[in-house]
């Protein structure tokens, strides 16, 4: 598997793709207006003016990054008082990171995205259990689990929850609970776009840390997306972050390294 434009393109193409699907979900949970749009291959998706995941995806992968659309963009995410993010890869080119500062952006956050090859392989040996679940039976132990496992500072939890609480609507995706003698100790998600597999959402509350969670977690859902007839699973993690290390340790490679570029006052 070659890391160029093509991967890159279903890569962005996926998860701009899921994260088009939180819309109605988000709505329900907070009404915020949230929606999505396309721009010639950039998705844009609005989650809320104040929200990190408001942003673009696939710029400059489908066709050059030109004024006229990085201004319809802009107008986009400025009639909902939003500034512009987009999550950029290397492969749209050096002339999409010049115009970008050339219309007064600036780069403020990095993350990995990962992937790796459907081979079949192993389950871990493990006393652990990890099911999909239910979301209106299972929903509010999913949601408590998830909390726990990322709200690890208080003032965190309320936004974890809200976070969580739109996960659990998104009929999209499919979501996993892992429990040890019945009792949940963690919990994962994983959506599907022509045949990539993109897991999300992992969490181990504290207590249960170094136990194989995460690695059961990560099995199953690739053997659930091979089954689905998937033959790429991606993870996307802060650069040099303990997710990323993990993801490595279990088969993962880094496939490029993106900028998330902002842009908040209008062009003078």
């Amino acid at each position: 598997m070659f890391m160029d434009l093509e991967l890159a393109r279903r890569l962005e193409r996926t998860e701009g793709s899921i994260g088009a699907t939180y819309s109605g979900p988000r709505n329900s949970v907070q009404s915020v207006g949230a929606m999505s749009r396309e721009f010639g291959g950039t998705i844009a998706v609005f989650d809320g003016a104040a929200s990190p995941l408001t942003q673009t995806f696939g710029l400059g992968l489908f066709r050059p990054a030109d004024d006229e659309q990085l201004a319809d963009i802009e107008a986009f995410f400025g009639e909902r008082g939003a500034p512009t993010n987009h999550e950029v890869s290397p492969f749209a080119g050096v002339e999409t990171l010049g115009r970008l500062v050339e219309r007064g952006y600036r780069p403020t956050e990095l993350s990995s995205v990962l992937v790796q090859e459907l081979p079949a392989r192993p389950e871990p040996a493990t006393t652990l259990r990890v099911r999909v679940i239910d979301p209106d039976a299972d929903g509010p132990t999913w949601i408590a689990t998830s909390v726990a496992g990322w709200a690890t500072q208080p003032e965190m939890a309320a936004f974890t929850h809200m976070i969580a609480s739109v996960n659990i609507q998104n009929r999209e995706m499919t979501h996993y609970l892992v429990e040890d003698g019945g009792t949940p100790i963690g919990t994962g998600s994983m959506g599907v776009v022509d045949g990539v597999a993109m897991l999300a959402g992992a969490s181990t509350i504290p207590s249960a840390r170094g136990r194989g969670t995460q690695a059961l977690l990560l099995a199953a859902r690739l053997r659930d997306a091979r089954a689905r007839g998937c033959d790429v699973a991606m993870i996307v993690a802060t650069v040099g972050s303990q997710s990323q290390r993990n993801a490595e340790r279990n088969g993962f490679r880094v496939a490029y390294t993106r900028t998330k570029w902002e842009r908040r006052a209008p062009l003078a």
